[in-house]
């Protein structure tokens, strides 16, 4: 099974992107103060850190070792007290920094996740036949969410380990300058160690990322079609399949957490090292009474040690953040290849809103596919009057749907114009034209929520009366009454709660709501039983009347009133006239209409045969 967008087309650079980076960090700009707060807070926060560890030392040498051992009470608690004082202080700048980072955290994802949604909006439809709902889904959600993390958590972690870096190295320089330098050339064998480990990390927590978004493309899929499986018994086929896609993110993110957790213990061991050799070296050096370390106590050298566990515990965080910065880096290139992509179909930079489209409709010598190779229109002309009911008939792939599509400017013709009322459709805005057209699936959709609600979606502002208006014409007031909760019933997630036939309904209830100028019926009848194809035959005969109107008829009895019926084949008209008209050429139409009336009176047939043998007999 494939969801139809090729995972494999989309990669990107395996080496740091800086300008990655800086989008992340630009998503910050419109919160710079919240920045500003707690990096501040952080950074004071640190340098408290530091100091609390030179009061340490300066309570061991002034308050417990003073006067050879026997201690200065007056000076201890003189230290204490200032230690308490501070960490007061300390515990505010604390709560501010977690408090903005949390509020800064929330804040990138609503304003990220909003750009993005209205992005998809704009976004022609031929990036939804490409891209599936999985892909686009990761985005919106767990991508979001770890660019926000890192954008407010990580950028805290990596301020709050350069600062604690920078403090630390500024008081060690005032306890002993000497050992400081023995400190110091571990920094560059550190970020050594962060550039080899990076680049792995980085590549396969990318690799990760694309199978995660195979995985819930493919839970999408599997979700969706269940009843398919099920029927047909392919449970153990779609298992081999995820669990393929699960093993590959199985490997990419074992080996990525491999290198991650590997970086901390080479950190740990060397700076064990370095620690050891800050022992020996001043302890050596105090007993030797060297004049260049006179100034070096007990207290002293504790801070020292103190000092270096004090960075070491920083850069180790650093690592987690670095590895934690390529998977947001990771998800960052993908959410803003989302927002990067272009619309096929835009509004000309001279485009005008029209008040109306009524009027005739002509295809011009028009061509359109789909892949260069494979045309599904070629030189195609039509022309429909204003006011006519065209219906399409033809076998699939025959181009309905095509013309369809085109009509409402979901897709354009690569050469030939079409025209409304004498005008280049492409000249008018989207919004003017789609918003004057009014359209009825084969497959209806309903979105969460009531059954008002779904039906007022055709015009926001309509009152009850005008919806309820609306479901009378449709022929849905009557199934809708019956609810307990009449238009205020729940119709489920896509409308489960309810039958096709009820959501064709209201389905068309909406189209009629909503006053298009131009109405389009896509095999609305085609799923649907006889009793229900009547209601909304009698609801299409009221939207249609006086309205320009086109029909792809799957159910050839549904058409007998069009204006005229155009026969497709292979994207071109092979004939076209009213019902009588074709019926009597004996042509294309008369052989496909005579050929499924047959079949609808046999199924017929069938069913009162069926209904007679049921009956019992009786004596």
């Amino acid at each position: 099974m494939s969801d139809g967008y090729n995972f494999e087309e989309e990669e990107f650079d395996t080496s740091f992107n800086g300008g990655t980076l800086m989008r992340i960090m630009g998503l910050t700009l419109p919160h710079w103060w919240a920045v500003a707060g707690f990096v501040v807070a952080i950074g004071c926060v640190a340098f408290i850190e530091a100091y609390f560890n030179f009061i340490g030392a300066q309570i061991i040498d002034e308050g417990i070792l003073a006067f050879d051992g026997a201690g200065n009470v007056p000076r201890l608690l003189e230290l204490v007290q200032r230690y308490a004082f501070i960490l007061f202080f300390f515990a505010a700048l604390v709560f501010a920094f977690i408090y903005l980072a949390g509020w800064l955290s929330q804040r990138v994802q609503y304003d990220l996740r909003k750009r993005q949604f209205e992005h998809l909006q704009d976004l022609s439809l031929n990036y939804y036949t490409k891209t599936p709902v999985g892909w686009i889904m990761s985005r919106l959600t767990s991508d979001t969410e770890r660019i926000a993390e890192l954008v407010s958590w990580g950028l805290i972690d990596t301020t709050w380990a350069i600062m604690n870096v920078i403090a630390a190295i500024t008081f060690m320089l005032q306890i002993n300058w000497q050992l400081t330098l023995v400190v110091v050339p571990l920094l560059p064998v550190l970020l050594y160690m962060a550039v080899w480990f990076k680049s792995r990390i980085l590549t396969h927590y990318r690799a990760s990322r694309k199978a995660n978004s195979k995985i819930t493309g493919n839970y999408n899929e599997m979700i969706t079609g269940v009843r398919i499986i099920k029927a047909l018994n392919r449970q153990e086929s779609s298992l081999a399949e995820f669990g393929e896609i699960s093993r590959d993110m199985y490997t990419s993110s074992y080996r990525a957490a491999w290198y991650s957790a590997l970086f901390l213990p080479a950190i740990q061991i060397t700076s064990s090292f370095v620690v050891g050799a800050i022992i020996i070296f001043g302890g050596v050096q105090i007993q030797s009474n060297n004049p260049a370390f006179a100034g070096l106590t007990i207290g002293g050298l504790s801070a020292f040690i103190g000092y270096i566990t004090f960075m070491m515990w920083p850069i180790q965080d650093l690592a987690r953040v670095y590895a934690s910065m390529q998977h947001a880096i990771a998800s960052a290139e993908r959410s803003f290849s989302l927002l990067d992509s272009k619309a096929d179909i835009m509004d000309k930079e001279n485009a005008v809103d029209v008040d109306t489209i009524a009027g005739d409709i002509v295809f011009d010598h028009v061509d359109f596919y789909y892949k260069e190779d494979d045309p599904v229109l070629e030189d195609f002309s039509l022309t429909i009057k204003a006011g006519d009911t065209i219906a399409l008939v033809g076998h699939t792939g025959s181009g309905k749907s095509t013309i369809v599509n085109m009509l409402c400017r979901f897709y354009e013709p690569q050469r030939g114009t079409i025209t409304i009322n004498g005008m280049d459709y492409t000249d008018m805005t989207l919004h003017s034209l789609q918003s004057k057209i009014g359209m009825v699936l084969q497959t209806p959709h309903l979105f969460s929520g009531t059954i008002r609600e779904n039906i007022r979606y055709g015009r926001l502002e309509a009152s009850d009366v005008e919806v309820e208006e609306a479901a009378r014409i449709a022929g849905a007031h009557e199934f809708i009454k019956d609810f307990d909760a009449g238009y205020n019933e729940e119709v489920g997630e896509g409308g489960v709660m309810l039958s096709t036939g009820q959501k064709q309904l209201i389905s068309l209830a909406r189209a009629v709501l909503s006053q298009p100028e131009l109405f389009i019926m896509d095999e609305a009848t085609s799923s649907v039983d006889t009793i229900t194809e009547g209601l909304i035959q009698q609801g299409m005969e009221h939207l249609m009347d006086g309205r320009t109107s086109v029909i792809i008829a799957h159910r050839l009895s549904t058409i007998k009133s069009a204006d005229r019926i155009i026969v497709l084949e292979n994207g071109k008209i092979i004939e076209q006239g009213s019902h009588r008209e074709l019926i009597a050429q004996k042509g294309h139409y008369h052989n496909l209409y005579t050929k499924q009336f047959r079949q609808e009176a046999e199924e017929k047939y069938r069913g009162e045969m069926d209904v007679v043998t049921s009956e019992p007999a009786t004596a």
